[in-house]
């Protein structure tokens, strides 16, 4: 039996949140365990709901079946941003690491959305994403091909009425310039917070909700403390993106939905508010973003 301070164990249950609430963004076909047993443990601590995101096509139509299967599962289907480039250029890896794929290209991008958009007129898919701009792991020769993707998203997004979920990571600027070229979708979700507090503002005076993750609690965070700090409680959301990102003081551990109240009573403390008030404020704002 794996003791308490291994670093592969799974975290404890922590105490239940008096007020359920949802886990806005989770990878639960990346965990380990069956879904049963993720959602189980979940709602044993108050998280009722989660949004299951797919990052390529695989784990995009893995999420719409999973959530026409669960009742406490909604959807939302992207290529993410680091998929676009691979699939221009062929490269046979993919996201997911799923094998060969045919050589690549502007048509087979294009094929690639056109399944996306098919699925996201389904009615348990609530969300197009993770998409955006992922400027960290894509140099620039994959930055025509993001963008391109991320614009075809938006556009998925609107016509269709669901939220868009963005992946940002270093591409701040650029997702807010392509936002506003492109006019965003009426809900517009910003995952995984991780901007500063001039943009936290900015994102508010649009509307856009700001959703934490496990790395608000990080010592090296106070940039996404300030932010959450001053954003408006009405845009505000709370998320695991699991397995990744777990909250202190598990960081490196495995991350799973179970964990949402140690997030949250972080972000309470940074807020200076009731963890009930905040829960109640998240459980309502995630449910108007996603539109459940």
């Amino acid at each position: 039996m794996p003791s308490h301070t291994d670093k592969n164990a799974a975290p404890p249950l922590p105490e239940p949140l008096r007020v359920p609430v949802a886990d806005s963004h989770t990878h639960l076909d990346m965990q380990s365990g069956t879904v049963e047993e993720g959602l189980a443990r979940a709602a044993s601590v108050g998280v009722t709901t989660v949004v299951q995101v797919g990052c390529d096509l695989k784990g995009s139509r893995w999420a719409a079946e999973t959530a026409a299967a669960y009742e406490a599962v909604h959807a939302a289907v992207a290529l993410h941003p680091n998929e676009a480039p691979r699939i221009v250029h062929g490269d046979p890896d993919g996201w997911s690491r799923q094998g060969a794929r045919e050589p690549g290209g502007d048509a087979a991008l294009d094929e690639a959305l056109a399944e996306i958009d098919r699925l996201a007129a389904l009615p348990q898919v609530r969300g197009v994403g993770e998409t955006g701009l992922d400027h960290f792991r894509t140099g620039p020769e994959g930055k025509d091909a993001q963008e391109r993707s991320f614009r075809a998203h938006i556009e998925i997004a609107k016509r269709h009425g669901k939220a868009l979920v963005i992946h940002d990571r270093e591409a701040h600027a650029d997702v807010l310039r392509i936002l506003k070229e492109e006019g965003a979708p009426e809900r517009t979700v910003f995952h995984c917070y991780s901007g500063d507090a001039a943009m936290a503002e900015e994102c508010a005076r649009h509307g856009y909700y700001l959703s934490f993750a496990g790395n608000v609690t990080f010592k090296n965070a106070q940039n996404l403390r300030d932010a959450l700090a001053l954003a408006p409680r009405e845009l505000v959301l709370v998320e695991t993106d699991a397995p990744f990102l777990t909250p202190a003081p598990y960081r490196g551990r495995p991350n799973a939905p179970y964990l949402i109240p140690v997030t949250l009573r972080a972000m309470a403390e940074v807020c200076g508010t009731d963890e009930d008030a905040l829960a109640t404020a998240i459980a309502a704002n995630t449910a108007r973003a996603f539109g459940y």
